[in-house]
């Protein structure tokens, strides 16, 4: 009976939740055309496919857990000067428990990177990026898995699946809708391992309706993401690399901070390592806002690839159910290297 109760919960918040909040993914900073826009051309390659998968919650929901799937490229080109620009596109598939509820969404962009200082005797190179992104996307649900008050008895112990919800449903789908997104980034750096950047985006800017019933009041809230961190040496071979995200969505708050620690063999065909710790904080725990996860993280670096895995460790109530067992997550994150000799100064995400 606990079990069923815990089940149901997690379907009435689901419902509850399906207009509010996006997926998110751990290793955010391999996921940059989920974050911002302007996260578009800002690689050391000419050219990027990222590719990311996450799995929440297997242990509680089995074969319907919250798993979530992207993909995204983005590529650079020359303008003017020491100014570029890029495209992008992505793709994303959000499937969240047991109702079956999916969203799909496909985004195209673009982004102007502008430098505002460099050059052989300054001591850092600059640049503001501004990016943008539209697309469309649709959420489906199978109300049939979904159980309602008005299937129990009186004394609501009883369910009778075959018994009318009572609930005016009509469709399966969500209609198809257009969204946009846009952001802005700055950054610097200033060696080959020190660095620093910050940025802010607005996604569903429009806000558009995306309703089951037919309602067009029901919208999508608009989302707010700030994405900061940097690069900073701790000797020859060793540097840390802190990040955060901050999101806001309609009630929702979601923030991730922590760091990645890198080792690099230092060498002209450069191999490295990175090993993190990280911590999320929501407000969806009992006591407003909390930590509901430490996340442990790897990701292995070569000149063509980085390949990435992290596990959320549940820190929240919900461990005395799911026994610590949260996400397991995977990213990879495959270059194009910039044969450019001029080729653009960035950071490293």
């Amino acid at each position: 009976m606990k079990q069923i109760l815990l089940l149901l919960g997690i379907q009435i918040a689901l419902v509850i939740s399906i207009q509010a909040q996006d997926a998110r993914f751990a290793q955010f900073y391999n996921s940059p055309m989920q974050v911002n826009p302007a996260m578009a051309g800002v690689t050391p390659s000419s050219a990027r496919v990222a590719l990311n998968y996450r799995d929440l919650y297997y242990s509680l929901l089995g074969n319907k857990p919250f798993r979530t799937i992207a993909v995204s490229y983005d590529q650079r080109f020359r303008a003017v000067n020491r100014d570029h620009f890029a495209i992008s596109g992505s793709f994303l598939r959000d499937q969240a428990g047991l109702p079956d509820y999916y969203k799909l969404q496909g985004n195209v962009g673009g982004s102007y990177l502008k430098q505002i200082n460099g050059g052989r005797y300054a001591s850092s190179e600059q640049y503001l990026v501004a990016g943008a992104q539209f697309g469309f996307a649709q959420q489906t649900l199978n109300w049939s898995e979904l159980t309602f008050s008005a299937q129990f008895d009186g004394n609501g112990v009883f369910f009778d699946p075959n018994a009318p919800t009572g609930e005016p449903f009509s469709g399966l789908a969500s209609n198809v809708y257009l969204d946009f997104n846009a952001g802005i980034l700055w950054y610097a750096v200033f060696d080959d391992n020190k660095s620093v950047y910050l940025g802010g985006a607005m996604h569903h800017l429009n806000e558009p309706s995306a309703t089951f019933t037919g309602d067009e009041s029901v919208r999508v809230f608009r989302r707010y993401n700030i994405n900061a961190g940097g690069e900073w040496p701790l000797g020859e071979v060793v540097s840390i690399m802190p990040a955060a995200l901050f999101m806001s969505q309609g009630p929702m708050l979601s923030t991730t901070v922590g760091s990645n620690f890198r080792y690099t063999n230092n060498k002209w065909d450069e191999l490295a390592l990175r090993l993190g710790l990280w911590t999320h904080f929501n407000n969806r725990t009992q006591k407003g806002i909390g930590m509901d996860a430490i996340i442990l993280s790897a990701i292995f670096e070569m000149e063509k690839w980085n390949l990435g895995f992290s596990y959320d460790i549940t820190s929240s109530r919900l461990s005395a159910s799911n026994y610590y067992r949260g996400a397991f997550e995977m990213s990879l994150v495959l270059l194009r290297p910039e044969k450019d000799k001029k080729r653009l100064v960035c950071p490293k995400f």
